[in-house]
């Protein structure tokens, strides 16, 4: 790209002191240099409050500190509130980006005219694999395969006008990609592993039960499918979930 065009990443945050460092790091030291970086710290420990204060004088990055604990849905909406920018790219405050990350995907993007795009990633942490998500995804495919890493994404925020994170407990990126895939055609895999992916205890992939309880209930209440159309997603996620990470 001749110009760089802006680019703002949402950062939501809650007592990850023990992986901040890390990830911020990946972010500033980017090879891309047209970003701002916004988090959101969701009332965490002072610990961590005191280590985001650290970065007050850096003016790419804004920290915004919430009173009390509302969730990462609050805080990914409040962080993609206060952008202005072209793009937007998501991290969550324990996940590493490759240097490359930003201006590859980007390039990508532009080169393409795409909106939405995601990478391949590795995990680490409780588990070691590399994930290939498809070459590109819609509603249909997403519902049924839900690779697409929240961590890897980068789209144009002009497409998810009027769309929010809703307030679930938890798999409430699941219900932001499904809403952005209902408004477009599809979302393309930039086939490089730009995104290191941690896998901890209680996060999201640590719990398969748990999350495909709520992914039941999103498909149900907001995506409308009746239950055998729930049933047919459900199998599909979990057979692909267990390609992706095993049966442990």
């Amino acid at each position: 790209m001749n110009k760089e065009s802006k680019l703002s990443i949402i950062m939501p945050n809650f007592n990850s002191f023990p992986f901040l460092k890390k990830t911020i790091h990946s972010i500033i030291n980017q090879s891309y240099k047209n970003w701002e970086l916004i988090i959101v710290d969701d009332c965490s420990d002072e610990k961590t409050k005191n280590f985001l204060k650290s970065f007050k004088k850096n003016k790419k990055i804004k920290v915004f500190f919430s009173k009390i604990n509302r969730g990462a849905a609050y805080c990914r909406n409040l962080a993609i509130k206060k952008s202005n920018s072209k793009y937007l790219a998501f991290i969550d405050s324990d996940d590493i980006w490759t240097k490359n990350k930003l201006k590859l995907q980007l390039d990508f993007m532009e080169k393409n005219n795409f909106d939405f795009t995601y990478t391949y990633y590795e995990t680490f942490g409780l588990k070691l694999k590399k994930i290939r998500p498809p070459i590109k995804l819609n509603f249909n495919d997403f519902t049924k395969n839900t690779s697409i890493a929240t961590s890897t994404m980068v789209l144009k925020k002009k497409i998810i006008k009027g769309i929010k994170f809703p307030n679930t407990s938890i798999c409430e990126d699941y219900f932001f990609k499904c809403k952005i895939l209902k408004k477009i055609r599809y979302a393309h895999c930039l086939e490089k592993t730009l995104t290191k992916y941690r896998i901890r205890e209680n996060s999201m992939q640590s719990s398969r039960i748990r999350n495909f309880y709520w992914i039941w209930k999103i498909n149900h209440q907001y995506n409308n499918f009746h239950f055998f159309e729930n049933l047919k997603s459900l199998f599909f996620i979990s057979y692909n979930s267990m390609k992706k990470y095993g049966l442990k």
